[in-house]
């Protein structure tokens, strides 16, 4: 393969060398163009095709459904690790030995006592607040009560940073639910390892103790590593933009709370649930809507089923299937909006129209239904992908500082007016 792209503009030719990833990927390096080309650019909208950076942390192939974390296997990694193992594999680089995991737990536990301010900022929130928006603000105000900035040159600063938004991170999702459910809020306990103290600082009623469920911890575990890090999403990509401008990891982490809110986005499993409902107000009926779904005159989009950047099938959605079944299988839940839920699945695994063109269910719609079956609010669904997508929005963070990336300035091609004389105010 030539080493340069050749790129033809009316009578002039520019070349640019091209960029080889460690799985094959070809990438044409255009940031020489504007300087040399007299004002051409390139147009891209959504960046569906532009490489915004180099990165060494997620490998995804959407094509042949291939997800790696730093060069493991999300099948493997599901399997054999537990949430914090693949955070600090996303945000260091290599899995932790024991003596490494246990700092690290032990160091995020020191960081888990929130501001009792805080405490008023969420007060002052409406009970019917988007959980979405309190906690982007939260995390936002976190700035207030550490306001010191990182030097991105000390390994010690950087480390302390990263478990104190571990630690902390939590409790603000877990205080973000107790609000809207009505809750006291509280903390977790030092005996109880990362993903347990979610759920007993989630869940625990103040007059009797918690029982950790191990097959839903399973579960949740299971579905924050599958939500850790995806590439370059849109969130993603606000975290790396927004620090690129060097602001701190808390208003990074809160920017990209706020991409993820989206129904596009970190919102999808919050609407697979919403769309569940609307077919259970109209009676249930799983084959009218599958025919819907294939009408193309119907306005009707089935939710939760195909995926934009996976072409053949979500790898995520494969290994999280089991754990739903297992979860509604044990907690023997009796809810007829995951009867038909259950019921998609099944036509849609079996129907032509829906496996010729590779329309299965994806991660979204298997983790809205595990979220239905614990207890959690439709509205606190995309909380939990932020919660889960924490490490990998740390690790792109601790990346794109440590590699002193610059500043994220996109360029556009302006179709506005041409000059114009102004006119004054009584002549108009």
């Amino acid at each position: 393969m030539s080493e340069i792209a050749k790129l033809l503009v009316g009578d002039n030719t520019y070349e640019f060398p091209l960029i080889q990833g460690t799985e094959n990927e070809t990438a044409i390096d255009i940031k020489a163009l504007r300087g040399i080309s007299e004002g051409v650019v390139t147009i891209d909208p959504g960046f569906k095709n532009t490489g915004s950076c180099q990165s060494a942390i997620t490998f995804l192939d959407g094509e042949k459904g291939i997800l790696r974390y730093r060069g493991y296997s999300i099948e493997e990694l599901a399997e054999k690790a537990d949430f914090l193992e693949v955070a600090y594999l996303l945000i260091f680089g290599d899995l932790p030995t024991e003596e490494q995991l246990s700092k690290f737990h032990n160091d995020i536990l020191e960081n888990t006592i929130v501001d009792d301010d805080i405490k008023k900022i969420i007060d002052a929130f409406p009970k019917n607040a988007h959980p979405m928006g309190v906690l982007s603000s939260l995390t936002s105000a976190l700035t207030a009560f550490n306001p010191s900035s990182v030097n991105i040159d000390s390994e010690e600063d950087m480390y302390n940073a990263i478990v104190k938004i571990m630690g902390k991170f939590p409790v603000l999702v877990a205080w973000t639910m107790r609000k809207l459910k009505g809750l006291p809020l509280n903390y977790g306990s030092k005996k109880l390892g990362y993903v347990e103290n979610v759920m007993k600082m989630m869940f625990e009623k103040p007059n009797e103790d918690y029982e950790i469920n191990p097959i839903v911890k399973n579960a949740l575990d299971k579905l924050l590593i599958l939500h850790a890090d995806h590439e370059q999403n849109c969130s993603t990509s606000t975290v790396r933009i927004v620090g690129s401008s060097h602001a701190g990891l808390f208003p990074s982490i809160s920017a990209g709370i706020s991409a993820l809110w989206g129904p596009l986005h970190g919102g999808a499993n919050q609407a697979v649930l919403e769309m569940l409902e609307a077919i259970k107000a109209d009676g249930g009926d799983t084959k009218k809507y599958m025919g819907k779904a294939k009408d193309k005159e119907d306005p009707f989009r089935l939710m939760g089923f195909g995926h934009r950047v996976y072409k053949n099938f979500d790898p995520r959605a494969k290994i999280i299937k089991v754990a739903a079944d297992e979860v509604l299988t044990d907690l023997g839940v009796q809810d007829p909006v995951l009867d038909i839920a259950k019921g998609l699945e099944q036509e849609a695994l079996k129907d032509d129209y829906f496996v010729k063109r590779k329309l299965y269910p994806n991660v979204d719609f298997y983790s809205g239904i595990i979220y239905r079956a614990m207890g959690i609010p439709v509205e606190m669904f995309t909380v939990m992908f932020a919660l889960g997508r924490l490490p990998g929005w740390i690790a792109q963070w601790r990346e794109m500082r440590l590699r002193k990336e610059p500043i994220g300035r996109p360029r556009q091609i302006y179709t506005g007016a041409n000059h114009r004389p102004f006119v004054n105010i009584n002549e108009r």
